[in-house]
């Protein structure tokens, strides 16, 4: 399994990370424990160290299930959870609402709320500790950026908590290069970020965290599991799943998307891979993209996602997928 730093932080994770947004069930149309604790497990033992996780996964859920999930393996993990995303209360700025289950079509009973303000980050990283059953995270990151509390405050209170030693490395998430700047040094951040989605480059971030020795991590790679060529255009998403009103998801995209996919299926082949294997080969070889977040639900995606980490892609791999690609968009 190939590993690489978080920035400057000091600490080597595996490439590919265990995701864990569908472990908390929210959005995902639920999620079976004992499934996702196998995966974790599963994800461990092929050489995936770095597990992925925030308090809003599920309402605290996800933490839980991923805590029972590294008891006893907890040396052998380089944990991230995440803050600033509250809905016990509304202190913050006002974000969205939602439901247990999912973000519904009109208003839902729980209200989400950002804040970064130190005494919520103080509070939520104290509840994090004890759902995730461990006393310090490897990497604390902020989940969103709010504009009520200076960014100088929310660095001051992340670096007194490591000088505390209960985080070893900072980062942040859904950040602006301007907001990164503003935080000064920081280890990594997490970008949503596919063949499909690439706002992170669009928009610098890509470029800045090479240029600034700073680890992106791209959480959805797989476009969701819609990169995998397994998502057919009969599929129907229960309520509650993320999926079920996304444009990408409508039967004309996914036609278009796995005729793509079929035209890279020769070369996964040659690399003894499937096709979404080799589409996660293809994102950590895009310049500054330094690890991913797959998401899985059982041992059978996450050994699949695992695998991606041995795959070595030439240039010539590299200039076919983006040939094929272009064909289509």
């Amino acid at each position: 399994m190939l590993k690489r730093n978080l920035g400057n932080s000091g600490i080597e994770c595996s490439v590919i990370a265990l995701g864990t947004w569908v472990m908390g069930g929210w959005m995902w149309g639920g999620a079976d424990e004992n499934e996702s604790i196998n995966a974790v497990h599963a994800s461990i033992d092929a050489g995936i160290n770095f597990i992925d996780t925030a308090p809003v996964y599920g309402f605290g859920d996800s933490e839980i299930v991923v805590g029972k999930a590294i008891k006893n393996r907890r040396d052998k993990v380089i944990l991230a959870t995440k803050c600033g995303l509250v809905w016990e209360h509304s202190n913050g700025e006002f974000f969205f609402e939602t439901t247990p289950k999912g973000v519904p079509e009109g208003k839902g009973e729980i209200k989400i709320f950002k804040n970064n303000s130190p005494q919520s980050i103080k509070l939520e990283l104290e509840a994090s500790l004890k759902r995730l059953q461990t006393d310090y995270i490897d990497l604390y990151q902020t989940h969103w950026q709010e504009s009520k509390t200076p960014i100088e405050d929310t660095m001051a209170a992340l670096l007194k908590l490591k000088d505390e030693g209960k985080i070893r490395a900072i980062g942040v998430s859904n950040a602006s290069i301007e907001q990164m700047q503003t935080y000064g040094s920081i280890d990594t951040d997490q970008e949503k970020f596919s063949m499909l989605v690439r706002k992170a480059e669009m928009e610098g971030n890509a470029e800045y965290c090479s240029e600034s020795n700073i680890a992106l991590l791209a959480y959805s790679p797989l476009a969701q599991g819609l990169l995998t060529g397994k998502i057919t255009s009969s599929r129907k998403f229960n309520e509650g799943d993320v999926r079920k009103n996304n444009p990408l998801f409508s039967e004309e995209s996914i036609i278009k998307i796995n005729k793509m996919l079929n035209e890279l299926i020769p070369l996964a082949e040659k690399h003894n891979a499937n096709i979404g294997q080799l589409i996660l080969a293809w994102t950590f070889n895009r310049k500054g993209i330094t690890h991913l977040l797959c998401g899985a639900r059982n041992i059978e995606q996450a050994l699949d996602n695992a695998k991606a980490g041995d795959i070595i892609l030439s240039r010539e791999d590299i200039d076919q997928i983006n040939s094929v690609y272009n064909k289509y968009f």
